[in-house]
């Protein structure tokens, strides 16, 4: 079309990023279809071009080579949406990307396991359905790395982002996640450990101040369905429904025409 504005954006980040900006689709049927729906509405002269790569979690994307270890690479396993060629990808350090997202929900969740010997980290993906010899090497190699501490997060995108911007002033943002979890009706704490509501809250709190000290953006998961509903807005804690998708989607478009991405012309 002539005299379209075209955006990319690189999404660094699972399934949060994916169905909010690309589609969501469960048993068959598309529920959304993804970003551009909310530019053709609003600025039809306008399109997204997204590039999608999944990710482990913030402390493996900065140890990650771009090559995939010989010990991994001759294994054919079944990883599913997780690729070891997305796993130890550099591209998000090398994209020329106009706007480059990423999402803290790896962060809280994803549990990695590290190589004993050559201590490389990987996120082994459904191995619990992995063949037995697979499941053997598995934990004969490696060992569970544990969860990541907020301020640890936080420090790895601080990282993370001084990295891109060695080469790219490319807006920046980052989803946090709704702290509404379905079936948490917690009222005392005392004695408990950390429960997951508690710990997506001390991640959100601390992403806004990693936003004050490097000017990333936050798109703000967690307000837009404390003000929608949880119930309308979240299957569960880490998946939004349609109507989540669209209005999460939006939220992104909104911030980047803010951010002059999009009615100010920006083509990367």
């Amino acid at each position: 079309m002539s005299g379209q504005r075209r955006l990319t954006i690189f999404a660094k980040g699972n399934v949060d990023l994916r169905d909010t900006l690309h589609s969501l689709k469960l048993g068959g049927t598309l529920l959304w279809n993804g970003v551009n729906e909310i530019l053709r509405s609003r600025d039809p002269a306008s399109i997204i071009r997204l590039r999608h790569e999944t990710w482990n979690r913030s402390d493996a994307l900065l140890d990650a080579a771009g090559t995939v270890p010989q010990s991994l690479a001759k294994r054919a396993l079944p990883l599913g949406a997780y690729p070891l060629e997305s796993q130890f990808s550099r591209a998000v350090f090398d994209t020329d990307a106009g706007a480059i997202v990423f999402s803290i929900q790896p962060d809280l969740n994803t549990t990695l396991v590290r190589h004993r010997r050559e201590g490389f980290q990987f996120y082994p993906f459904g191995w619990r359905s992995w063949a037995a010899a697979d499941q053997a090497w598995l934990r004969e190699e490696f060992t569970p790395v544990p969860p990541l501490d907020v301020a640890v997060a936080m420090g790895n995108f601080a990282s993370i982002i001084a990295r891109i911007r060695q080469r790219s002033r490319a807006p920046i943002l980052i989803y946090n996640v709704s702290s509404a979890v379905p079936g948490e009706q917690v009222h005392a704490y005392d004695g408990l450990d950390e429960i997951f509501s508690t710990r997506i809250r001390r991640f959100n709190l601390a992403l806004i101040e990693l936003s004050r000290q490097t000017g990333i953006s936050i798109v703000d998961v967690d307000r837009i369905a404390a003000q929608a509903g949880a119930g309308r807005m979240q299957y569960d804690a880490l998946h939004l429904t349609g109507d989540g998708c669209r209005v999460v989607a939006g939220e992104v478009v909104r911030v980047l025409d803010d951010l002059g991405c999009i009615s100010g012309g920006s083509s990367s």
